[in-house]
């Protein structure tokens, strides 16, 4: 059965990429001609002419007001994807039609949906608000990752692996020491996985950006809407001080870490990450170390996982894998992802015991 979740709703690109440039991106294995209109809508369509299947994408090929006009043999299509011109002829055959893709863009990205455009509009699309939100700034950004969306799921439910592959960045001891609590909402198909440390080191990641100074009450409140998009509440503030009763929380700095997972084939991920912050908010010295050190912690993450893909190509079957504690939201988040898996491909989900959170990681 694939690992890709259709009838879904991906990121595809942030909106700054998309212009009056032809710009393709292959999304679940389908290679997707994205462009603005004269009117500034986002068009999405298949990036191959319907003659000789000529990537759109490829110069020659180019726009010609709202039309795209195929390098090869001049076939021009419509923002609809149907074609409008052919050389040589006034007939246009009525099979030549690209396929056409709902699109959406929200939140700073452009979201478009795989699988039968007819249930795009009864699919919901999760929100990162921040990331276009007054009273926040936002730094972003996308890495190739070579290896399988479900080892950057596992990675981001696990934040222990921060103490250990990106210690002197944001990785602490007490990351790994600190017991989780998990929370799966099924109906809503959201898992949530909290981390609250009272009194911990504050890793450079945070003391260059905030200014504290000596050791920090942390909070990463983990929330997760397989298959796609991974968001981190991050609270950081001195030792001691909490929010206030009313919910207000003056005296902490919040950060919001939002990874989309696209993708790309069944074996390379799409890694689209962005830091935004209520705090600093026109400092552009804080943006620009942000920007710096979050890259390079994913580009860590890229590390890894793609040996870890290499690992597992190789692998004989029959391996048993061993899983703890620190595991119990990336397994909730496997169970929702093979469950819509399957429903995507009308075929019955796999029978898998719920996910359940061992008492040692509910104190």
């Amino acid at each position: 059965m694939t690992s890709i979740v259709r009838n879904q709703w991906y990121v595809a690109a942030y909106g700054r990429e998309v212009g009056r440039e032809l710009f393709s991106r292959t999304i679940c294995g389908e290679s997707i001609l994205f462009w603005r209109t004269e009117a500034g809508e986002v068009t999405a369509m298949s990036d191959r002419c319907v003659h000789r299947r000529f990537p759109l994408s490829q110069e020659p090929s180019h726009l010609v007001g709202d039309t795209v006009v195929c390098g090869y043999h001049g076939f021009t299509y419509g923002a609809d994807g149907g074609c409008v011109a052919v050389p040589g002829q006034t007939r246009v055959p009525r099979t030549a039609r690209l396929k056409s893709y709902p699109v959406v863009e929200q939140d700073s990205f452009v979201w478009v949906f795989i699988g039968d455009a007819e249930k795009a509009e009864g699919a919901a699309i999760p929100r990162a608000p921040w990331l276009a939100q007054e009273g926040w700034t936002t730094v972003s950004g996308m890495e190739p990752l070579a290896a399988r969306a479900s080892l950057l799921v596992d990675n981001l439910m696990d934040l222990s692996h921060e103490t250990y592959l990106h210690g002197g960045y944001i990785g602490t001891p007490e990351v790994a020491n600190t017991p989780i609590t998990t929370e799966v909402d099924d109906a809503a198909g959201v898992v949530y996985v909290s981390r609250h440390m009272a009194d911990a080191e504050c890793p450079p990641f945070y003391a260059k950006s905030t200014g504290i100074t000596g050791r920090i009450t942390r909070w990463q409140d983990i929330e997760f809407t397989p298959p796609c998009l991974y968001k981190l509440h991050s609270r950081i503030a001195p030792v001691g001080v909490l929010p206030n009763d009313d919910g207000t929380d003056p005296d902490a700095f919040h950060v919001e870490v939002v990874y989309a997972i696209t993708p790309e084939t069944e074996s390379t991920t799409h890694d689209f990450w962005a830091v935004a912050r209520d705090f600093a908010l026109d400092d552009e010295g804080v943006s620009d170390f942000l920007r710096e050190s979050n890259r390079t912690v994913v580009l860590q993450d890229v590390v890894a996982l793609d040996v870890l893909e290499k690992v597992l190509t190789g692998e004989p079957d029959g391996y048993q894998e061993l899983s703890i504690n620190i595991d119990t939201g990336g397994l909730a988040a496997r169970r929702i992802i093979a469950r819509l898996a399957a429903e995507g491909a009308g075929e019955q989900a796999p029978a898998t015991p719920p996910a359940r959170t061992p008492a040692a990681a509910t104190r």
